[in-house]
């Protein structure tokens, strides 16, 4: 099929190459020129295990392109609108900037029969409103919210292979009209046995607001039982192996830590307390603002650790921060809790150095008044504490003894309780975990 992807971001980018990769005449569209240069260089402008590799396959079949030019979706049979919907400035909400930009610009280029597919998170309420806009301009298309579940790291996979897929039509019908012309774009990962789902509108839209928000809880969670175990002198990994062991629960996501990050958790729950209390039913989310909270708190905590493990003052300590990403296999910095850490400790007057293998130069643009060092041994010498709080292979592998003949002091904080903690206090370290005695 001819199909266009509006918005070339971590998700329109992976979305792009993967529908060219199973077989379709793909057009990636973008207003930002550097960006589409990038693309159309076979060159990702962020960092996606496997997306580079891609890119250079799917281009040489010629199936490919990549253009600033909106024009260029005309012809399409199918457009997938796959813009950003950042947190509105100084507020909760989702900033709809994108996506209403994106659709009004489209619908000059729709053709009788065309499929306008929303991939982007959005409140609820927003498919029915752009679906009015759609039909009054072409009545024969049709817009259809087919929401994305791709974990940054895996995106590639998760595209081409993702565990379900939900359409959400205007009557919710399997017999409608855009169900079949979906099958056949996603024909080859529904032959592989993928699952989907038929449903209304609003229903698919609160699908990634619900699940996401279910996601934030259970991480949260997990981070107030560390808190207790702390206060307890009790092992919040033991306990989260023992509650995890209930299929009711299961193990995923109960790894206590620093907290959750990146461009959708955070601003996803906010946005869906905000709409639900434009609908009237904010009551029913109260519990999400708890969930948010616990996170932030999370980020203070490990100041507050990394105080008690240099003898109780931050001033001049220097500190080496392993991580910079909101989490490993990706350069997102976006609300990354490791960066939010490393700057609040310069300001009560560390002097802190981050490292990262893939993050840098975002990490640079959102904190320039931090130390970047690329090299980890570089990066370790000298230091009084090492933290480690984002759990690249890398980290996780290091050996206490070769890394203790770099440091200055023998101090580690593992804020993702990843490391052998035994292994590291025999190395003669003074280890600290996060609700572990």
């Amino acid at each position: 099929m001819r199909i266009s992807v509006i918005g070339c971001g971590y998700l329109g980018a992976v979305h792009a190459a993967c529908m060219a990769k199973l077989g379709h005449e793909v057009v990636g569209i973008d207003v930002d020129e550097r960006k589409i240069a990038e693309l159309s260089a076979a060159r990702a402008p962020f960092f996606e295990p496997g997306l580079e590799a891609l890119l250079d396959e799917v281009q040489l079949t010629g199936r490919l392109s990549f253009t600033t030019d909106m024009a260029a979706a005309a012809g399409s049979d199918v457009h997938f609108i796959c813009v950003g919907t950042p947190q509105k400035k100084g507020e909760n909400r989702a900033d709809m900037t994108y996506v209403n930009a994106a659709t009004h610009d489209l619908l000059p280029h729709l053709a009788p029969g065309n499929i306008v597919v929303g991939k982007s998170t959005v409140p609820v309420g927003t498919a029915s409103r752009l679906a009015g806009l759609v039909t009054e301009q072409e009545p024969t298309a049709h817009l259809v919210w087919n929401p994305e579940f791709l974990r940054e790291g895996h995106a590639v996979a998760d595209t081409l292979s993702p565990d379900r897929f939900v359409y959400g039509v205007a009557d919710g019908s399997e017999d409608h009209p855009a169900v079949a012309v979906l099958d056949e774009v996603y024909a080859g990962s529904l032959a592989g046995g993928t699952p989907r789902l038929v449903t209304d509108h609003p229903t698919a839209e609160l699908v990634k607001a619900a699940a996401n928000s279910f996601l934030a809880t259970k991480i949260s969670f997990i981070n107030s039982m560390a808190e207790v175990c702390e206060a307890a002198g009790a092992d919040v990994t033991r306990l989260a192996d023992a509650i995890g062991m209930d299929d009711r629960i299961g193990r995923k996501f109960l790894n206590a830590g620093i907290g959750f990050g990146g461009g959708c958790l955070p601003k996803d729950i906010r946005a869906f307390m905000a709409r639900a209390g434009e609908l009237g039913a904010d009551q029913a989310l109260t519990f999400l603002r708890e969930v948010d909270a616990i996170n932030m708190r999370r980020r203070s905590r490990v100041v507050e650790l990394t105080r008690e493990l240099c003898g109780g003052m931050l001033l001049g300590q220097r500190i080496t921060v392993l991580g910079a990403a909101f989490k490993p296999e990706s350069d997102d910095v976006r609300d990354s809790p490791a960066l939010s850490i490393a700057a609040q400790l310069q300001l009560q007057g560390a002097v802190v150095t981050v490292t990262d293998p893939k993050a840098l130069a975002n990490a640079a643009k959102r904190f320039p008044e931090l130390q970047y060092v690329a090299d980890l041994d570089q990066a370790v010498a000298n230091a009084d504490a090492v933290l480690l709080l984002t759990e690249w292979q890398q980290y996780r592998d290091l050996d206490p003894y070769e890394v203790a003949e770099m440091v200055g002091s023998l101090r580690i904080l593992d804020g993702r309780n990843v490391l052998d903690a035994a292994k590291w206090r025999a190395a003669g370290w003074t280890y600290r975990g996060l609700g572990r005695p």
